[in-house]
């Protein structure tokens, strides 16, 4: 059953050094920004994370990256923060990259109970040949490098062999929320959210707005509340914008 808490802190409370976190959100679109706050907080450290991307510099994940709480990332691109890349390369962090329709599979299948599945997504490049750098030595050598994965050839196509993901906390948010688990994403900000809740083990909510349950019409919710373990009522998102242009 769904546990509502009062506040973020409580809801990650118990999170400690060394946790596996799957992480909702797409640059800055979605992201749970008041766990992270909330687990920024506290003292967890040497934590594993998988998102499609790490946020900005002082935005979302990039806040438990400044402050090298973050050991290795599991991620589909560097998107706009300079201290992700600056870290990567100063063999400061462990990167795994993975095409982001990959990604997304890995958290799916972690979530139903799949452990691998083929793809034919990095077939014949580094990603399924090995040797791409994972960590660096700060003198810029490659101190660890992704490992050859299994290729089998189906129906006359090539496909790779890649394993699912499972994390031991899920961080999401959601735009309404039940009592009971229930989650409703607004528009594109569902994006890796319901990916990363199936992932966790304990998943953890924030949402703008919490109703009782019975509230939702069934069709209408994205995510059912049995991958819900904990919500709590953080209010309405203010969504920075990730990278400013003008003409």
């Amino acid at each position: 059953m769904t546990t509502v808490f009062a506040t973020a802190a409580e809801a990650v409370v118990d999170i400690g050094s060394g946790a596996s976190l799957a992480v909702g959100g797409f640059g800055v679109c979605g992201i749970p920004d008041a766990l992270i706050h909330a687990l920024a907080a506290g003292n967890a450290a040497d934590l594993e994370i998988f998102s499609n991307n790490c946020g900005t510099d002082a935005h979302g994940l990039g806040i438990l990256l400044a402050q090298k709480r973050i050991r290795r990332v599991t991620a589909s691109y560097v998107g706009e923060n300079a201290e992700f890349a600056r870290q990567y390369l100063a063999g400061e962090l462990e990167v795994e990259l993975t095409p982001q329709g990959t990604l997304a599979e890995k958290l799916r299948a972690g979530g139903t109970g799949i452990p691998a599945f083929f793809t034919a997504a990095g077939v014949g490049t580094p990603l399924s040949e090995g040797g791409l750098p994972w960590r660096y030595h700060p003198d810029g050598s490659v101190a660890v490098a992704s490992p050859r994965k299994e290729v089998r050839t189906f129906a006359g196509r090539r496909f790779v062999l890649e394993e699912s993901i499972t994390a031991d906390y899920a961080l999401v948010h959601a735009l309404v929320g039940d009592t009971a688990g229930n989650l409703v994403f607004n528009k594109a900000a569902r994006n890796f959210n319901p990916l990363a809740a199936m992932a966790g083990k304990v998943c953890i909510a924030q949402v703008e707005n919490l109703v009782p349950a019975g509230t939702l019409d069934p069709a209408q919710v994205h995510l059912p509340g049995v991958f819900v373990d904990r919500i709590v009522h953080t209010g309405p998102q203010t969504k920075p914008i990730e990278r400013r242009t003008v003409s």
